[in-house]
């Protein structure tokens, strides 16, 4: 739907007429700018110590994380990980290319199934779009190779991130999704549905009592792949 015709549904919501010129000239160059808020300088921090940063939230947030040098280490990581917890080895995963290309062979013991996540399932793996150093924040736009139900399901979350798809702030993760969704691969079009993502569920609402897995999974480990040659 096209901005044109969202503010004009408004304007007749509003029984208004159409706008004035130079308040509509106005009004598209601000949802066309994108101008940027105030941005915490925490983030503003060379390459290595942005990745830092993002791995500390992460943990800060009660999730955890392993890094790997590429996606060939990812079978071991994930195997380890699984034996540690006691969870196991069966999961479902988002059918990304990039997921399915992992030589999963290696450990033949692990078990994966591709597609959207069941309510019986108890791990899921899931292909990271981004990461926010700032907050610690994994960015997971839903797609037909990212299902969001992976995200919300399982009692166990674990994500697959490049450390080339980390960004310091939210506006620079908002600039890439815009610019990777704006060309013939997609038809111009934002997904429908954006999670972001700071550790495991959790809520403190009854008697200020933190409770993980309140209303989503109650562990979230990311495997980072270490692909940046700058972070390193």
């Amino acid at each position: 739907m096209s901005k044109d015709i969202i503010l004009g549904a408004i304007r007749r919501g509003l029984r208004r007429g159409p706008l004035p010129e130079d308040q509509a000239m106005a009004l598209r160059a601000r949802l066309t700018a994108h101008p940027r808020h105030l941005i915490p300088a925490r983030s503003r921090v060379p390459r290595p110590e942005q990745i830092a940063l993002f791995i500390r939230n992460i943990e800060k947030e009660f999730g955890t994380c392993t890094r790997v040098p590429d996606l060939a280490a990812i079978p071991d990581a994930v195997a380890d990980y699984l034996a540690a917890q006691n969870l196991p080895t069966d999961f479902a995963m988002a059918p990304h290319p990039e997921l399915e290309s992992i030589p999963w062979a290696t450990r033949p013991l692990l078990a994966q199934r591709p597609g959207r996540a069941q309510a019986t399932d108890v791990v899921s793996l899931q292909h990271g779009y981004s990461g926010i150093a700032e907050t610690g924040t994994l960015m997971l736009p839903a797609s037909a190779h990212r299902p969001t139900t992976l995200n919300l399901l399982s009692d166990t979350f674990m994500v697959v991130l490049r450390a080339t798809r980390i960004v310091g702030a939210y506006e620079e993760a908002w600039d890439l999704l815009r610019a990777e969704n704006h060309d013939a691969r997609s038809g111009g079009f934002m997904p429908r549905n954006v999670m972001l993502v700071t550790g495991p569920s959790r809520s403190a609402d009854i008697e200020s009592t933190l409770e993980l897995g309140a209303h989503g999974p109650r562990r979230l480990h990311v495997l980072l792949v270490d692909d940046d040659p700058a972070a390193l």
